[in-house]
């Protein structure tokens, strides 16, 4: 069944999503009121604090004090009439991610000043360590989008980043520098890039399981080592990491200098990379040839493009670009490496692959929102919410199964993902 709107049809896909947005726009209303608004008491006031728990450059700025019932009842009615009037509006008009977007923020904002109130709530800080933690689920997105824009499924970017990470604390205490333990443990993952390019490319095993065959030798490799070696020997586990390296001028932005402009090296290089793959995959040949490869290589063949090639550089550069992933989580953030510590970030990095339609500000965008779902479960456990704290550490991965299920739209990807080519 179809929906006509204009000159234009709408499949049901399309008229089903603008009804979801709709009664999920209501029931978000409804919930502030009759969960939220019903747990708090009149009177009650809640402090967001706009300004780092620590020194900072960024100037200062006066914190944000709001009363409990009106902004929950406030945040309702506009969830509310968001969805009254996508109802009204019908399907197939622009604007429903926005709508989708501020609506969510709504259930956020209202669930943050429900838990804190009649206390208070660094947001700046949260927001600071949901950048962080988004910084490692972003390269693992970047590294899926170099592979999958080329047709190669990268189930191994979590063995990738595991590996990186290991051997990070492993040549960083050895040798004493952080650049040449950055340099090896990404090369190093470039390897396990190579293999599953072999794999793949050479071989034709299927993609998901090499990925899956990579996954668990690094799980086996990394554990014997952490186990055998740097759990026994402290010093080998003791690489020290980047300092923070604020950006003069832009580091006293408020609210966003601490965010974005007081990090080590390698935020920084996730910056750098999210701006030459976006520019590189959409204003140069080679962008050109990999989108190509990735939708029609036999197209792609008969004029003259290398599919092999492409295929074998991309998967490569995606694994070396998990393995910074790899390396923040020990050079970047905790100065040492415990077994499992990348804790399913290159799954997580694969869901907001998908749920920013393979492209890289849409996939950073996506990391940003896991970030933030992972800093806020922790937040929570810390203002002692009457929520059983393994819910609250469940939120990241359930909202990656939301993410996976399509429920925040349909994501269609490169036409020839995860097919082996074969040369005529």
């Amino acid at each position: 069944m179809s929906a006509v709107v204009g000159e234009q049809v709408l499949d049901r896909a399309t008229v089903r999503q603008s009804r979801v947005l709709a009664i999920f726009s209501l029931f978000v209303g409804a919930f502030i009121c009759l969960v939220f608004a019903r747990g708090a008491e009149p009177g009650q006031m809640v402090t967001f604090g706009m300004n780092p728990g620590r020194t900072t450059a960024a100037i200062r700025i006066p914190d944000v004090t709001l009363p409990v019932l009106p902004t929950l009842y406030a945040l309702a009615a506009l969830a509310i009439g968001l969805g009254i009037f996508q109802l009204v509006r019908g399907p197939g008009r622009p604007g429903e991610g926005a709508m989708l977007a501020i609506v969510s923020f709504a259930l956020v904002f209202a669930f943050l000043t429900w838990a804190a109130r009649g206390k208070g709530l660094n947001l700046e800080g949260l927001l600071e360590t949901a950048v962080q933690r988004a910084v490692p689920i972003a390269l693992a997105a970047l590294s899926g989008v170099l592979c999958e824009r080329s047709g190669i499924v990268n189930i191994a970017i979590e063995g990738m980043m595991l590996t990186a990470a290991c051997c990070s604390a492993l040549v960083g205490s050895v040798a004493k520098n952080l650049w040449v333990a950055l340099i090896v443990s990404v090369l190093v993952s470039g390897l396990l890039g190579a293999l599953l390019a072999v794999l793949s490319i050479r071989f034709k095993v299927n993609q998901i399981i090499s990925g899956t065959a990579i996954n668990i030798l690094a799980t086996g490799g990394t554990s014997f080592v952490s186990a055998r070696f740097l759990s026994v020997y402290q010093e080998l586990n003791n690489p020290g990491k980047f300092p923070n390296m604020p950006i003069p001028g832009l580091s006293r932005i408020p609210i966003l200098g601490p965010m974005f402009f007081e990090s080590n090296i390698i935020v920084y290089m996730m910056f750098v990379l999210l701006l030459l793959i976006h520019f590189m995959l959409y204003y140069t040949p080679w962008g050109l040839r990999t989108r190509a490869v990735g939708e029609h290589p036999r197209a792609a063949d008969t004029l003259g493009v290398n599919v092999f090639l492409i295929r074998y550089v991309n998967v490569i550069l995606g694994g070396m670009v998990a393995g910074l992933g790899g390396v923040f989580l020990v050079l970047g953030s905790v100065p040492r490496f415990d077994e499992l510590m990348t804790a399913g970030k290159g799954f997580i990095g694969l869901a907001a692959l998908i749920f920013g339609k393979w492209n890289p500000f849409g996939a950073f965008g996506a990391s940003l929102i896991f970030g933030f779902t992972d800093t806020f479960q922790a937040k929570l456990q810390i203002l002692r919410v009457p929520i059983p704290s393994q819910f609250l550490r469940m939120a990241p991965y359930l909202i990656t199964m939301v993410v996976l299920a399509g429920v925040v739209g349909r994501a269609v990807p490169p036409a020839a993902e995860g097919q082996p080519y074969e040369k005529q």
